[in-house]
């Protein structure tokens, strides 16, 4: 099989690679379709320590089982999945009591193991949601990402009738004014200073956009603010926009280093939550259901490239072109 194969930091090769066998408790799955992410981007630039090295990136992945493995049941070949990536350790004490996102020993596939870029990946059978015939590949695709963007929800007060305010209209950004919107948001603006994504943000349902969170005319400030960016200005400004009582959801992921600072009295004297929202939890199931009710996402995806034009989809990622960029590694 043919497979991207990051080999050291800031080195990834398109290479052949012997088709992986399905073990006990794993199929082996065609990959039909694989997002592009920015944790993708840590690993070619070798910013990521959990990442092995050789190793197949590709975490959002979807595709079609074409071998199942000793002891594995309701699951078959032809079967169209879609496959969480996060693989917790099951025995330390997060995992132990329902907070396996949090897994001290956390591995996933795509970054401890082989990913998504490539032909073929066997992966274990627990990781697989089976996906109604009505989801296209983009769509199926898309189920690790809205995945996270329903655990961000899932995060934050339901309180309809709110007015959030997400800064980054990128694909996640995109994602969360979707979701926030279907629990009952009364209004959802959205914060950008790339003008293509504020437009298409706007076509897709955002109630106010502009480049700078000043410009929305909002003084009294939001309900929920949500930092879909990872950029330290963003989260600061953020901050100084919650409302009396109101939240700030950190959703976006920032360099480990990185420092933000914001005033305490200001948390204290606004009675102002901060939360983090971190993966994947409990939440895959609920984004297949969402897709299927309806939910249309695939306007999301802007691009979509052959295996062996890898390098064009980074080159375009890291250009900010588009939105939601994937691979379409399967042989035809």
């Amino acid at each position: 099989m043919r497979a991207v194969v990051v080999t050291a930091p800031g080195s990834a090769v398109l290479t052949d690679l012997p088709d992986p066998q399905a073990g006990p408790g794993e199929v082996v799955v065609r990959v039909t379709s694989c997002g592009l992410c920015g944790t993708d981007m840590h690993i070619l630039a070798g910013e990521l320590p959990s990442a092995r090295y050789p190793g197949v990136p590709g975490h959002e992945l979807a595709g079609e089982i074409v071998a199942v493995g000793e002891g594995v049941t309701g699951l078959e070949a032809g079967t169209r999945v879609a496959v969480d990536p996060n693989m917790p350790c099951g025995t330390c004490d997060y995992c132990r009591i329902g907070r396996g996102n949090l897994c001290d020993d956390y591995s996933a596939i795509g970054v401890t193991q082989d990913g998504g870029f490539a032909e073929l990946v066997a992966v274990p059978a627990r990781c697989c949601y089976v996906l109604p015939d009505s989801l296209s590949p983009a769509a199926a695709a898309l189920v690790e990402p809205l995945s996270c963007a329903v655990h961000g929800l899932n995060r934050l007060p339901r309180r309809p009738g709110s007015h959030y305010l997400i800064y980054g209209a990128g694909t996640m950004g995109l994602m969360m004014a979707a979701v926030v919107r279907q629990a009952g948001a009364a209004s959802v603006s959205m914060v950008d200073p790339n003008e293509d994504r504020l437009a298409f943000a706007a076509s897709f349902g955002a109630d106010a956009v502009a480049p700078r969170a000043e410009e929305l005319g909002r003084p009294q400030g939001f309900e929920v603010v949500i930092d879909a960016t990872g950029v330290i200005a963003a989260i600061e400004d953020g901050l100084g926009r919650v409302r009396k009582g109101g939240t700030f959801l950190q959703f976006g992921v920032t360099d480990a280093a990185a420092t933000a600072t914001f005033s305490p009295f200001r948390v204290y004297n606004r009675e102002i939550d901060i939360i983090g929202s971190m993966a994947v939890h409990n939440s895959f199931q609920p984004a297949i259901d969402l897709l299927s009710s309806g939910l249309d996402l695939d306007p999301l995806v802007s691009d979509v490239f052959p295996l062996d034009a890898f390098d064009d989809a980074v080159a375009a990622f890291r250009a900010g072109k588009g939105r939601k960029i994937q691979i379409a590694p399967a042989r035809s």
